[in-house]
């Protein structure tokens, strides 16, 4: 159960590709943790599970979410969302936070990471004082608004308030309703410290903090705000934190904030989603906008994400497809809320099939549908690939993933290969491959 998983048409097959044959993914060592955590890798082996559940889940019984224990209200909500078996990260991750334990969700992108912490808050917190219980720091606004719609779509039956405090938008209203008196907070780190800062908020009463997509925000750089934050909570709570990836920055925070938690990894570190197809396509950098009108013009093409590198990079792609007659918008950093919102609103409802994108687009875009991931631009960190990815092939469809490789880009396609222990093929469109 992922965020939104209605389906689109199903595609059809692509004949006529060729490429290197895929090896099997490397062995890993497990993550290390904070100290005295525990690391639980496989379904069944939770520490949060029945025994009768653990034996269910081992027989390949089907395992629903009435066996998590969960409350009417909560189920309920599920059960409008059209969902009945919980992912593995959920199975896993749920019955801990439901007993308080602190949590280390380690799973890769578009697997329900974010069902995994809102809905055992939510148990959590109906019935109760109505006063900021539980707040979640996440990287970006999108992801801010994503994590709000969760909360109210399995909070629907509960009678919870949630509020996303983002900044680009008013600053008022937000500071109205977080005077007034909010159940669950979901912010971005710069804002939600304005607020503190201004006394609009107070944390006495909080229970729970969640880090959601860790990884990515210490990659933007929100370490200081992240611990001025932390600083003004409560030192007794419940602190869960949840990413795809675990570089040497997570792991050392999570020894700092999280007291002898649970590690939930599904799947191995640096694992690329398993219903994501990959392909190489060899191409000049000049022609890459050419090969790129080229592949949109096929049927299957029905909704794709293209990756570039920088935001002028965004804007000159859009502008270059749009002289090819095909519909795209920009989304990036340099343009205003309205904007993105605006361009991902007519992505998600279909009235553009093209949404070119920075990296501020590969963490919470959880978008049913997506056929095509684009790497324009070659990602300069693996976990990047990982990342960008993974907003296609969400809620076990299938998606392509495919990666424009110009000349000086093969060194850094050989490195995401080894992080992700396998060969990517490489696909030679005649006039494009640089090879020829």
């Amino acid at each position: 159960m992922t965020e939104d998983t209605k389906a689109r048409p199903s595609r059809g097959g692509r004949a006529g590709r060729s490429g290197t044959k895929a090896k099997a993914p490397a062995k890993t060592k497990a993550p290390a943790a904070a100290p005295d955590a525990v690391l639980v890798e496989a379904v069944g082996e939770a520490p949060g599970l029945t025994l009768a559940q653990a034996e269910a889940a081992a027989a390949g019984e089907e395992f629903t979410f009435e066996q998590l224990g969960l409350s009417e209200p909560v189920l309920q909500a599920t059960r409008d969302a059209g969902y009945r078996s919980p992912t593995p990260i959920q199975r896993e991750a749920i019955p801990l936070a439901l007993k308080g334990r602190d949590l280390m969700g380690l799973a890769q992108t578009g697997t329900g990471k974010t069902a995994s912490f809102s809905i055992p808050i939510i148990e959590r917190l109906t019935g109760g004082p109505s006063r900021t219980r539980a707040l979640i720091l996440t990287p970006t606004r999108e992801l801010c608004q994503q994590v709000e719609e969760s909360f109210k779509k399995y909070g629907k039956h509960a009678g919870l308030s949630v509020i996303s405090v983002y900044g680009g938008v008013g600053y008022e209203p937000q500071t109205v309703a977080l005077r007034g008196g909010v159940d669950v907070v979901v912010a971005t780190p710069g804002r939600l410290i304005d607020h503190i800062e201004k006394q609009n908020v107070s944390f006495d009463e909080l229970e729970v903090l969640v880090l959601d997509e860790a990884d990515r925000m210490l990659d933007m750089g929100f370490m200081p705000q992240i611990q001025k934050v932390i600083a003004a909570l409560h030192p007794y709570r419940q602190t869960l934190l949840f990413s795809a990836t675990m570089p040497p920055e997570v792991e050392a925070l999570a020894r700092k904030i999280l007291r002898k938690p649970v590690v939930v990894q599904v799947g191995r570190r640096s694992q690329a989603a398993t219903t994501v197809k990959h392909y190489v396509y060899p191409v000049p950098k000049q022609k890459k906008t050419e090969l790129l009108a080229q592949l949109l013009s096929a049927e299957a093409m029905d909704s794709v994400l293209v990756f570039t590198r920088t935001k002028h990079g965004a804007d000159k792609v859009v502008t270059r497809l749009h002289a090819s007659n095909i519909a795209a918008e920009a989304l990036h950093a340099d343009k205003s809320q309205s904007q993105r919102e605006a361009a991902l609103k007519h992505f998600k409802e279909g009235k553009v099939r093209v949404l070119v994108a920075t990296d501020i687009a590969q963490r919470g875009l959880d978008i049913s549908g997506i056929s095509h991931v684009i790497n324009y631009d070659v990602p300069q960190q693996a976990e990047d690939y990982v990342h960008r990815i993974g907003r296609t092939g969400r809620a076990a469809k299938n998606g392509d993933a495919y990666t424009f490789m110009c000349a000086d880009e093969i060194a850094m396609v050989r490195t995401i290969e080894r992080v992700i222990g396998q060969e990517i093929p490489r696909i030679s469109v005649a006039g494009y491959d640089f090879g020829t």
